[in-house]
């Protein structure tokens, strides 16, 4: 069996991703191959961080891995907090303050159309690809839900009448950018 190592420590994400790759691939976290540090992320764009973070665990650790970025691009702040989302508050801030920062930069504005956006980078045998994941919506105006993590109470897809917050993880790992973006590297795998 191939394993592959998945940039990442979050408990939520390998289950998620494990569930959709299949036995055919053993996934490894970022603590089962000894990797205890903070990956580098330092480029411009979400593409860029996915692909930093995935051939600086590829390089240094000499493995086959993949890693993930994700970003929410609100029209009407030019994609802001895009790249920024984990620490749009600033550094070291909670998830809770990210969003009232949202909430406060889009108050009084119509316009609150936004998107999801993940993109996966995968190095295996040293060659690299991409996969991209995207799901549209809107910022509600206040947080609705107590499931999910990060922007999801104030994030509501199109064609839904609640939140990502609201919805059960099953349900939310259907229609998610993750989900869409995991789901391409995982027929990709299996094609291989």
């Amino acid at each position: 069996m191939i394993s592959i190592c998945f940039a990442t420590n979050n408990k939520n994400k390998l289950e998620e991703v494990r569930s959709k790759i299949g036995n055919q691939f053993t996934i490894l976290s970022l603590e089962d191959i000894g990797c205890l540090e903070e990956l580098p992320e330092t480029q411009p764009t979400i593409e860029g961080n996915s692909e930093q973070k995935a051939q600086y665990v590829a390089q240094k650790y000499k493995v086959n891995c993949f890693a993930d970025d994700t970003g929410l691009l609100v029209d009407a702040l030019q994609g802001a907090p895009g790249v920024y989302s984990a620490r749009y508050a600033g550094p070291n801030c909670l998830p809770e303050d990210n969003m009232i920062k949202l909430l406060d930069e889009l108050k009084g504005i119509k316009n609150r159309n936004a998107h999801f956006k993940t993109c996966i980078t995968l190095v295996l045998d040293g060659t690299q690809i991409q996969f991209e994941g995207s799901v549209s919506g809107s910022i509600l105006e206040e947080k609705h839900g107590e499931k999910g993590f990060g922007y999801d109470p104030i994030f509501q897809p199109d064609s839904y009448t609640i939140s990502f917050a609201e919805m059960s993880m099953a349900e939310k790992n259907i229609i998610s950018h993750r989900a869409l973006a995991v789901s391409k590297l995982a027929a990709h795998l299996q094609s291989l």
